[in-house]
C-alpha cells in the first residue's frame, strides 16, 4: 500500500507541473499583445506615424523595424517603445533621409543636371567627335574639386578616410558601400554620437547623393 500511495503522488506531480507551464504562455502572450499596443498607440500619437515604423513584441522584447529620416526619430521610437513591461527594446529602424520626402527634389535636381549634360554634349558634337566623346565621359562620372573622376570606388574612399582620427568613432568598425553614388553604412559604433558623426562625414563627401545608415550601437571590441 505505501508503494502504490508513492506513485500516485509522484504521477500527480507530473501532471501538476505542465498545467502550471500551460497556463503561462497564455499570460505572456496577452502581456505582449498589451504592450505592443501601447507602444503603437504611442507612435501613432507622436510625430514619427508619417513614417514607416512597424512594432513587434515577443517575450518582453519589442522589436522595431522600418524607415526614419534623422537619429534623433530613431532615438525617440525607441523612448516611446519603453513602457511597462518592455524588458528591452531592439531598434532596428534604419536612418535614411528620403524619408522626408527629399527624395523627391533630389530627382529633380537630377534631372536638371541630365538635361545639363546632354545640352553640353550637343554642342561637343559640333565641334568634334571625339571631344564630345571625352565631354560625355567626364560629365557621366562628374569631377572633384582636384580634378578628379567621381566614381562610387573614389567615393568609397574617401569616406573611409574622413573616418580615420575621429575621437567619437574609436573602436568602430564601418563598412562603407557605395552603388551610383548612394553610401551604405553598416557595422558598429560606440555611441549615437558616433553613429551620427559617422553619418555626418559620408555626406560631406563630394559626389554623395544619399547616405543610408544600418549601423548599429554596441560594445568596445
Amino acid at each position: 500500500m505505501k508503494s502504490a500511495f508513492g506513485s500516485v503522488l509522484v504521477v500527480a506531480a507530473l501532471v501538476a507541473v505542465p498545467a502550471s507551464t500551460r497556463a503561462a504562455g497564455p499570460q505572456a502572450a496577452s502581456a505582449d499583445h498589451n504592450a505592443d499596443q501601447r507602444i503603437e498607440q504611442r507612435i501613432n500619437g507622436s510625430s514619427l506615424h508619417k513614417y514607416d515604423v512597424k512594432v513587434s513584441v515577443t517575450n518582453g522584447v519589442a522589436t522595431l523595424t522600418g524607415t526614419v529620416p534623422t537619429e534623433a526619430d530613431r532615438r525617440k521610437a525607441t523612448q516611446l517603445a519603453t513602457v511597462p513591461g518592455i524588458a528591452r527594446v531592439e531598434n532596428q529602424l534604419i536612418v535614411d533621409l528620403a524619408a522626408t520626402g527629399t527624395a523627391g527634389t533630389a530627382k529633380t535636381k537630377a534631372k536638371e543636371d541630365v538635361d545639363k549634360t546632354k545640352a553640353a554634349a550637343d554642342k561637343a558634337t559640333d565641334k568634334t567627335k571625339s571631344g564630345a566623346e571625352k565631354a560625355v565621359d567626364k560629365t557621366k562620372e562628374g569631377l572633384s574639386k582636384t580634378g578628379e573622376v567621381i566614381t562610387d570606388g573614389w567615393i568609397t574612399t574617401r569616406v573611409n578616410s574622413k573616418f580615420v582620427g575621429e575621437d567619437l568613432l574609436k573602436d568602430s568598425h564601418i563598412d562603407v558601400d557605395t552603388k551610383d553614388h548612394v553610401v551604405t553604412l553598416k557595422g558598429t559604433v560606440t555611441s549615437a554620437a558616433g553613429r551620427a558623426r559617422a553619418v555626418e562625414q559620408a555626406k560631406e563627401v563630394e559626389g554623395v547623393h544619399r547616405v543610408i545608415d544600418q549601423l548599429t550601437i554596441g560594445p568596445k571590441r
